[in-house]
């Protein structure tokens, strides 16, 4: 792409053999394997061809040594704002990202996109992004943690349960390994499928998964359950919290009677069929207190509970400790 800020090509490269640019904007608490796995790809690269095909840069919210959700401090050398030639920039972002709000970022993020800078995000990046105005009428997605906050905070953006997706110059990554998938996308659609191949295997990598593929291991393995039947039920259970199902129309989805489906739940998963399902609702409602601003009620409304004192006796049960004072840890 033309050189955006007016710079001559770095390094002495002619532009058509110049190196792609690729910066990765740090944001407090990021994951430090999400970030890897989407940097080190690129090194691989160059390492594998033989030639400089990606320079890659960091930047971070005022500019002082960004730390990672483990601990790990990486030092930026590009502040925000800065004229620096740059082709992809990549948000990563862990944590909480609904609470970030730094205009100067923003207003950054904007900027870069109307000069026709791809943008993306990884794990929590693609919230960032959406905050940022970024993603109207764009396919994306985010790590499966923050999906239940961001879906309240934007309605109006469908969120995929991907992997990975490109939607022309907006690039969103789940985060974790499939960054990793996503970079070798990324390396095969610029420079062939030999070179992807290579980064793959050189990273013990022999199964490059596609970007339509799904997050979460599939709930046969999350919950050691083979039941087809139990399944069932436990995928409506997850896709509807806010309303949920009656037993006897759970037990109508697994073509049981509820007294057979609750022997099901007690058998498979040493709990009945109202324990699980209270549980379920209360591990999101954990996650939205902890990754929106949403009041106490309209939480509680979200998963399911008719008012804010019967889920509030609810999660002091489940986690020892009211919802206040969850949203006050964070």
């Amino acid at each position: 792409m033309e050189n955006p800020d007016g710079l001559p090509p770095e390094n002495g490269f002619p532009a058509q053999q110049r190196p792609q640019v690729v910066g990765f904007l740090l944001v407090p608490g990021f994951a430090l394997m999400s970030y890897a796995a989407a940097v080190e790809p690129l090194r691989a690269a160059n390492l594998i061809s033989g030639k400089t095909l990606y320079r890659w840069w960091h930047s971070a919210p005022g500019g002082e040594p960004v730390i990672a959700s483990n601990g790990v401090a990486i030092l930026p050398d590009v502040g925000i704002g800065a004229a620096r030639e740059v082709d992809t920039l990549f948000v990563c972002a862990g944590g909480n990202p609904a609470v970030f709000d730094d205009r100067n970022v923003f207003a950054w993020l904007r900027r870069l996109a109307r000069r026709g800078v791809t943008l993306g995000g990884i794990s929590g990046g693609p919230y960032i992004l959406a905050k940022a105005g970024l993603l109207d009428d764009r396919r994306m997605t985010l790590h499966w943690e923050h999906q239940p906050a961001f879906s309240e905070a934007f309605p109006d953006i469908a969120v995929s349960p991907s992997l990975f997706e490109i939607d022309g110059n907006r690039i969103t990554c789940s985060g974790g390994i499939s960054a990793l998938d996503m970079m070798v996308a990324l390396i095969e659609r610029d420079h062939g499928r030999q070179l992807a191949a290579s980064v793959g295997d050189w990273f013990l990598h022999t199964h490059i998964r596609e970007g339509m593929g799904p997050q979460r291991m599939d709930l046969r393995f999350r919950l050691g359950v083979a039941d087809k039947k139990l399944l069932r039920v436990l995928h409506g259970m997850e896709d509807n919290i806010e309303v949920p199902r009656s037993r006897a129309d759970l037990a109508a989805l697994a073509g049981v009677s509820v007294r057979q489906l609750e022997r099901l739940f007690r058998r498979h998963l040493g709990r009945g069929v109202h324990h699980q399902y209270r549980s379920l609702r209360l591990e999101r409602a954990r996650q939205l207190l902890r990754e929106t601003a949403l009041p106490v009620l309209d939480v509680a409304i979200a998963t399911g509970f008719g008012s804010s004192s019967q889920f509030a006796r609810a999660y002091r049960r489940a986690f020892d400790e009211p919802p206040s004072q969850t949203r006050c840890s964070v």
